[in-house]
């Protein structure tokens, strides 16, 4: 996976996560992200962000969806744009 893949988000404590990023939609004027934290060709936990940026953001910043209908909700869409590949949701 290239780096342009990867964005790196800072946990509640300030550690470091590396993501890599699979997809990216928006829906109803959000924009979200499917990540994991494994490298290609690895099994590794899926995420879902949603970017919570202001405008006057220089960057983009995330916050994972823990709200579970908003979850399952953006995880069926996921599941749709991503039929195609060898991502597995259970």
């Amino acid at each position: 996976m290239e780096d342009t893949n990867k964005i790196v988000i800072k946990d509640d404590e300030g550690n470091e996560i590396e993501l890599f990023v699979l997809e990216a939609t928006k829906i109803n004027g959000a924009y979200y992200i499917l990540t994991t934290d494994a490298q290609e060709d690895e099994d590794g936990e899926c995420y879902i962000l949603k970017d919570i940026s202001k405008p006057e953001d220089a960057e983009a910043v995330y916050q994972f969806v823990e709200n579970e209908d908003e979850l399952n909700f953006v995880g069926k869409i996921f599941a749709e744009l991503m039929e195609d590949t060898e991502v597995v949701f259970e």
